[in-house]
């Protein structure tokens, strides 16, 4: 059987919480110790956070384009960069796609390993450096990159439809302007 006060004290915790939320019963029961905390440091908003945004716009932008590659050509993320990296230089290495596209080496590797089974690219000893591979795009491949290009291009265009001239020059000028400052131009 309960002591006496502590069955009083359930009675009366009872009264006053009824239907509160356990935070709201955090808050009041510590509201002293709450009360005594520094409230020097500034508060993040997370969806008001420019890295969050940035990342979660890139999220949302890929998600976006990969309507196109992945439902026509079969292709995810990865290989979706390595063949429009690959497409216009005619030949590169992975390392060269790596530092491009900012992809880890062995998530490029993996695509690149998936595009060689499905002769879409292909590997060949760089005369220079016999240790290093250059990629190109097979016939195929190439086939699939003429193809993919317009359309991929024309998601661009409908995206930054949202936006005008002045708007979209802006904002060109100042993703310019973030990756000279982080070292990506």
């Amino acid at each position: 059987m309960q002591p006496l006060k502590e069955t009083i004290v359930a009675a009366r915790f009872d009264t006053l919480f009824a239907g509160a939320s356990a935070l709201s019963v955090r808050n009041e029961i510590f509201a002293d110790e709450i009360s005594a905390r520094p409230t020097t440091a500034p508060a993040l908003l997370l969806t008001n956070f420019t890295p969050f945004r940035l990342n979660r716009l890139a999220t949302g932008v890929s998600d976006h384009l990969s309507e196109v590659y992945k439902q026509r050509f079969g292709l995810e993320i990865p290989e979706w960069r390595v063949i429009a990296t690959v497409g216009p230089a005619w030949s590169c290495t992975a390392q060269h796609i790596a530092d491009t596209t900012r992809m880890h080496k062995t998530r490029v590797s993996r695509a690149i390993a998936h595009l060689v089974k499905r002769d879409l690219i292909e590997r060949a000893s760089n005369a220079d450096d016999r240790r290093e591979m250059e990629l190109r795009l097979t016939k195929a491949g190439r086939a699939m990159y003429a193809e993919l290009v317009p359309l991929a291009l024309e998601r661009e265009r409908a995206l930054l439809s949202c936006l005008n001239e002045e708007e979209l020059r802006s904002f060109n000028e100042a993703l310019d302007r973030l990756e000279e400052f982080l070292g990506l131009a």
